[in-house]
């Protein structure tokens, strides 16, 4: 996940927008797609690979920013007569239209994921695949893999099911248009089950001692060629899509233990070291952590509307460095198969139109369902498979480090010299004098140089705007 998710509204000024093309021009962001790849896509976006499985009467919906064109899953919620639900997922089946080693293939191996920008994104598929043909718009009979994951009264999982299907949205929500109506009460059966279903599961993250992290949303809004920055907490409606979308990682990543192959998405337990330095930054931004109470139950105790547990959630996305993803095959299960923040096995599953690895993971849960032998193209790309994933989120980071850098810079381009409250929430490890500093208000995180003297990590500081500039030099502190 990204440690911050940040968005312009308005139309950004010239020299913001020059500097968003300059950063992707840096970090060799492809502009275009190559013609042999734009035909491919264009083919298949006419004559897909069609499943013979017509699941169309079920009135599926998606839950997404307004804005959003690549719509990646789609919903439908019941109960089932025994008094559990049944929840069925369909994803986007990208294997209708990507022929194994053609061009296409070979460019969403050389992008990986896409990338967002302030801006615009850079999209892992041509949007004639991404934002049209693959992608589960409504009103638009697409093919998808469809999960039917049967639940409990308590939400646990009890059935699993995948396979190919041909789907139709029925309507495109937004958060907050569902966030109304469930508040309301007026959303229907199918809708309204959504809070009653990730409020379940929410509880069985909280039994299984799971974790996720309410990360605020940075918005700069552009106005008369000025900036102002707010945060935007995330609303319990996303929470409770978002337990949707982990109920069936964790349904995928336990088929694919079973099956013996599978991509897992992996992380190791937090070292003390880390969890140390977040108690010391817990303290300086005044936040009451008893030692009696464990991580997961402080994350669950924080309101992100308020400025400093908004500035502690940020920083302990910080946890979530190690994360990486693991291949095994044959039957021969990896050392580590768990996820440390869901606190169970996972796997990404179900963003295949903007994350390469889904498409994989997808192939092989669809396999073991029908109790068949992975496919040899997902078994030739396999192993390579954690390396392009970690260039590709190293980009992604890097993506997200300067723009973060940018759109700061715009915010703070007429205060330099002006002197704010902070906390210095990292230090280098073998430069103490260098790291990084979280402001009271604005929401801003940046880099903080100190003058020959250790940085104090976790602590309260003054600190003086020195530079900021829309560019590589970004914004840059110093203690005052």
């Amino acid at each position: 996940m990204p440690r911050r998710h940040i968005r312009v509204t308005g139309a950004p000024e010239a020299p913001l927008r020059a500097a968003l093309t300059a950063l992707r021009t840096e970090l060799g962001v492809p502009d275009s797609f190559p013609p042999p790849v734009l035909a491919e896509a264009d083919r298949a976006a006419k004559a897909p690979v069609l499943p013979a499985t017509d699941a169309t009467d079920i009135p599926f919906l998606t839950i997404d920013p307004p804005t959003s064109t690549d719509l990646d899953q789609a919903m439908h919620l019941s109960r089932r007569p025994d008094g559990g639900f049944r929840v069925r997922y369909a994803i986007a089946d990208v294997a209708a239209f990507v022929v194994p080693g053609g061009p296409l293939d070979t460019e969403t191996h050389r992008r990986v994921t896409t990338l967002y920008f302030p801006d615009e994104k850079t999209p892992l598929h041509p949007p004639v695949l991404s934002e049209d043909a693959a992608s589960l718009l409504p009103g638009r009979t697409r093919p998808a893999a469809l999960w039917t994951l049967d639940l409990d009264a308590d939400g646990r999982t009890v059935a699993v099911d995948v396979h190919r299907a041909l789907v139709r949205s029925r309507a495109k929500l937004d958060y907050a248009g569902v966030q109304r109506e469930l508040d309301a009460g007026t959303a229907e059966e199918p809708l309204a089950l959504l809070k009653e279903i990730g409020e379940a599961r929410e509880r069985l993250e909280v039994e299984r001692g799971g974790i996720s992290l309410n990360v605020p949303e940075q918005e700069i809004v552009e106005q008369d060629h000025t900036y102002s920055l707010t945060c935007r907490a995330t609303l319990p409606a996303e929470g409770w899509n978002a337990q949707i979308s982990l109920l069936t990682g964790m349904a995928a990543a336990d088929l694919m233990l079973t099956h013996g192959t599978g991509v897992l998405r992996t992380l190791p337990a937090a070292p003390d070291g880390a969890v140390g330095r977040l108690r010391r930054t817990a303290h300086a931004l005044h936040i009451d952590w008893p030692h009696h109470v464990s991580y997961a139950a402080l994350i669950r105790s924080l309101d992100p509307h308020l400025p400093a547990h908004a500035a502690f959630l940020q920083e302990c996305t910080t946890l979530l460095r190690g994360a990486g993803y693991t291949v095994f095959r044959d039957g021969h299960l990896p050392e580590i198969t768990t996820h440390s923040a869901v606190a169970a096995p996972y796997a990404h599953c179900t963003a295949p139109l903007r994350r390469l690895a889904d498409r994989y993971a997808s192939e092989i849960c669809l396999a073991a369902v029908a109790q068949q032998p992975t496919p040899d193209w997902v078994l030739a790309a396999l192993d390579a498979l954690p390396k392009e994933m970690t260039e590709g989120g190293r980009r992604a980071g890097a993506v997200e480090r300067g723009c973060v850098d940018i759109v700061e810079a715009a915010l703070l381009k007429d205060r330099v010299g002006e002197v704010f409250e902070g906390c210095v929430v990292d230090v280098e490890e073998h430069r103490p004098t260098i790291g990084t500093v979280q402001l009271e208000t604005p929401a801003v995180v940046a880099r903080i140089e100190g003058d020959g003297v250790p940085l104090p990590l976790g602590e309260r500081l003054r600190v003086r705007l020195t530079r900021a500039e829309l560019g590589a030099a970004g914004v840059r502190f110093a203690p005052a």
